[in-house]
C-alpha cells in the first residue's frame, strides 16, 4: 500500500493529546477515522471494545488511550491498574479476534534509568512506581494476547494540546520572574506532532503486511534536563512574550515527588528509523513550533 492510500483507523484514547494530534494527521492524509475519546468508550469494558471494533471494522487500531497521573497513580494503583495493565490486554484480545493489528503507546518509566546510556529496546525492564509498573504489564498483555503488534515507547511528551510540560512552563513564566526546574533527570523530549507520524509509518506498514512487529522506542531527537528543556521554552517564547524568567537549576532531592522518576529516560530510536525510516526532528526545532503555534494570532486591522 503506497502512503496515499487511506486506511481506515480506530482510534482509542482520541481526546488527549497525543489522540487529538492523531487525528489531525490522519484526517489530513485522508484517511477514514473513528476516534473516540473516553466520554465515548471505556477501554476497561470488554462487551464495549468489542463493539467498537465490530462495528467499525478498521484496518488497523491504535489504541493511545492511558492513565498518565504519574503522581497521582501511586494513590490510585487500582484504576491505573485497569486503564494501563489490564485494558491493553482486553483490546489486544479483541483485535486478534478480529485479525487487525494494534499499535500501542508506552513509556520510558518503565526503566529504572540507573543505565549510564540511551535506553535500547531490548535492555531489563524494572519500574519504579506504580505508573511504570501498570504500563509494563499492558506491554507484557499485549503480548501475550496476539503477535500483530507494534509496542511504542516514548518519553517527554508535549505539544500544543493537552496538559504536558511545555505548557506548564508557559504559564508559570507568564506568572513568575523565577523558575525552578529539576537538572539532575534527562530524556528526549519528544513532540506529539513526531509521534502521531512515528504511528502512522507504522501503521501502513502493518496494514501492508510488511511490518516487523513487537516493540520500539521513538523520543526526540537528542537528550536534555527537564531545565534544559525549560530553558529552551522560555527562550523560544520570549520574542512573544517579552518576558524571560530565571530558569534556576534544582535537585531531584529538592523538588520530591509521590512517585519516583528515572534518572535516565532517553530512548535510543535508531531501531524505529531502520525498520520504518523515520526519525523525530531535533527535539529544540519543535519547542520552537510548537511554542509559535501556541501564541495568540497577531490582531490584524
Amino acid at each position: 500500500m503506497a502512503e496515499a492510500e487511506a486506511m481506515h483507523i480506530l482510534l482509542f484514547g482520541a481526546g488527549g493529546q497525543v489522540g487529538r494530534e492523531i487525528s489531525a494527521l490522519a484526517r489530513t492524509q485522508g484517511h477514514k477515522l473513528t476516534a473516540l475519546d473516553h466520554a465515548a468508550l471505556d477501554i476497561t469494558d470488554p462487551a464495549a471494545v468489542a463493539r467498537a471494533i465490530e462495528t467499525s471494522q478498521p484496518d488497523v487500531l491504535i489504541n493511545a488511550a492511558a492513565y498518565t497521573a504519574v503522581d497521582k497513580a501511586e494513590s490510585e494503583p487500582e484504576r491505573a491498574a485497569r486503564i494501563n495493565a489490564i485494558a491493553p490486554g482486553l483490546i489486544a484480545e479483541r483485535c486478534a479476534h478480529a485479525r487487525i493489528p494494534l499499535l500501542h503507546i508506552s513509556t520510558d518509566y518503565v526503566f529504572d534509568g540507573t543505565k549510564p546510556s540511551a535506553y535500547v529496546e531490548s535492555d531489563p525492564i524494572a519500574p519504579l512506581g506504580v505508573y511504570g509498573r501498570t504500563k509494563a504489564a499492558g506491554e507484557a498483555a499485549v503480548r501475550a494476547a496476539m503477535e500483530r503488534h507494534i509496542i511504542l515507547r516514548t518519553a517527554w511528551v508535549y505539544g500544543q494540546h493537552g496538559n504536558n510540560f511545555l505548557k506548564t512552563m508557559l504559564r508559570l513564566a507568564a506568572e513568575r520572574d523565577r523558575l525552578t526546574v529539576v537538572a539532575d533527570q534527562r530524556g528526549c523530549p519528544t513532540a506529539t506532532a513526531d509521534i502521531a507520524m512515528a504511528l502512522l509509518a507504522a501503521a501502513h506498514s502493518a496494514v501492508r503486511g510488511d511490518a516487523r512487529w513487537g516493540t520500539y522506542h521513538f523520543a526526540g531527537t537528542g537528550a536534555t534536563t527537564w531545565h534544559g528543556f525549560a530553558s529552551a521554552i522560555i527562550e523560544a517564547a520570549a520574542p512573544y512574550t517579552g518576558r524571560k524568567p530565571e530558569v534556576a537549576p534544582i535537585t531531584t532531592a529538592d523538588y520530591p515527588t509521590p512517585a519516583h522518576r528515572p534518572a535516565n529516560s532517553e530512548l535510543a530510536s535508531d531501531l524505529f528509523e531502520r525498520h520504518f525510516g523515520l526519525r523525530a526532528a531535533p527535539w529544540q526545532q519543535r519547542v520552537r513550533e510548537v511554542v509559535a503555534t501556541l501564541q495568540p494570532p497577531a490582531n490584524t486591522p
